[in-house]
């Protein structure tokens, strides 16, 4: 890895402003660390012909500078459509499907200066925390190429890792940016509900469970990326105001809630807590005020809930796809969207109320901590050969998502969640806010690296 492809994307962006640096030496160094990392972790997907993405850096260097992004390469998560890319979702289905058109979150971060080099690698359509599909395959651990790099933003995360990229973009809906972040060392923020709009397609009503969200290297990585695609879309019924109208500042005794393994509801692979319990006792150091919490809510309400509106929103998006003549999906999403089209209207909504519930609970919860504190997954990383862990800690998993039933809870009700990494460990922390804290959850991330 090269000086530049070392630096934190905030240190690339003030060095190209200042023109210490050109946009074709940092593309350079970035494509240097594809080719010699890229083949044996398999991070990055449809990639563009280097002396293409060469010739773009030449042109940036002459143009005025767009935006805080200008020249950073930069490759999409492969859910997510960006022009002339293909979008294949990992799916044998879209397999080479072009994008005619940028998604809004893309469009945001073209137009701050990012040059799109491809694409990250995913699970067949996002489903499942381990980034493998029949289209390009699975995606490594960048500290033990034998392990998994988690998902769905695997690639994104492993390629970061790694300074294949210096940004990442992700998506979360069941620890997508969370579960990666944590095996593979990076930070990352699942947004509040509505901060970072999706696409104005489709539902946009009552599939309120996925967000888009920002990966970087650093807290203040997270945060420029945050600030180029936070803010609302007039075309978008929920939505939040621009990120940095939240309080930013982050008081010295910041009140930790640790749940732990929500009263032993939640089996654990041995080392995961004792791997959190440590970073806890750095933020202790830091000057947080860290306590245990006794389970708020019955975990069993949470799966149910989460499991009923998962399964109906992956039905709504899919369904159509398991009708078609020769449809080819993997067997967990057959079994989503059978599960979802068998759903009953009251089933729904006593999902919803359960919710409800929780998000009313939740609040009161925060009214005596600033944040909750939980593992970023169940287990460590898990041979990349696997599907999924079919056991945790003598407990079998009754379904291919169970083992990050951890990441509920914030899933549930659109709670923002900064990711931070364990040295050494190949597990993270969920720093859970409420709602809208996420420039404090920000904040206090900054604080901590900076101690």
């Amino acid at each position: 890895m090269s000086d530049l492809t070392r630096r934190s994307a905030t240190e690339l962006s003030t060095m190209l402003s200042r023109r210490e640096v050109s946009v074709a030496e940092v593309m350079e160094a970035h494509l240097a660390v594809i080719a010699e990392r890229n083949p044996g972790l398999n991070a990055l997907v449809s990639l563009a012909e280097p002396e293409v993405l060469m010739a773009e850096a030449r042109a940036a260097d002459d143009a005025e500078p767009r935006g805080p992004l200008h020249g950073l390469p930069l490759a999409v998560k492969d859910l997510a459509n960006a022009a002339d890319f293909p979008t294949s979702m990992g799916s044998p289905m879209f397999a080479g499907q072009m994008a005619e058109h940028d998604d809004l979150h893309v469009a945001r971060l073209r137009a701050a200066g990012a040059i799109v080099i491809g694409k990250s690698n995913v699970p067949e359509f996002g489903l499942g925390s381990h980034s493998y599909n029949p289209v390009f395959g699975v995606t490594r651990n960048p500290g033990e190429p034998s392990l998994s790099a988690g998902g769905s933003s695997g690639g994104a995360a492993a390629a970061l890792a790694t300074g294949m990229v210096p940004l990442a973009d992700g998506s979360d809906m069941m620890g997508s940016l969370r579960n990666p972040a944590g095996w593979c060392g990076i930070w990352s923020l699942r947004p509040s509900w509505g901060l970072v709009p999706g696409e104005p397609e489709g539902d946009l009503f009552l599939h309120q469970l996925s967000t888009l969200g920002p990966m970087g290297r650093t807290p203040a990585d997270v945060e420029l990326m945050l600030s180029v695609i936070a803010g609302p879309d007039r075309h978008q019924p929920v939505g939040g105001g621009y990120y940095r109208s939240l309080p930013g500042e982050s008081p010295v005794g910041d009140r930790i809630g640790w749940l732990g393994d929500w009263d032993s509801a939640l089996p654990m692979e041995e080392g995961v807590l004792r791997a959190c319990e440590y970073q806890l006792a750095r933020l202790t150091d830091a000057g947080a005020s860290v306590v245990s919490v006794a389970a708020p809510f019955p975990a069993e309400a949470l799966w149910e809930s989460w499991t009923t509106l998962r399964s109906f929103a992956v039905a709504g998006s899919l369904g159509a796809l398991l009708a078609q003549e020769g449809a080819e999906l993997k067997p967990e999403a057959v079994w989503e969207i059978e599960r979802g089209l068998a759903l009953t209207a009251s089933e729904v909504l006593r999902a919803s109320a359960i919710r409800s519930d929780w998000y009313r609970r939740a609040v009161r919860l925060f009214e005596t901590h600033d944040m909750l504190a939980l593992p970023t997954a169940q287990c460590f990383p898990f041979p990349a050969e696997w599907d999924w862990p079919k056991e945790i800690a003598g407990q079998g998993m009754d379904s291919y998502h169970r083992w990050m039933e951890v990441v509920v809870p914030a899933s549930l009700i659109g709670l923002p969640v900064v990711t931070m990494p364990i040295p050494g460990r190949r597990m993270g922390l969920q720093l859970i806010g409420p709602k809208g804290s996420d420039a404090r959850l920000l904040a206090f991330a900054r604080r901590y690296v900076s101690r």
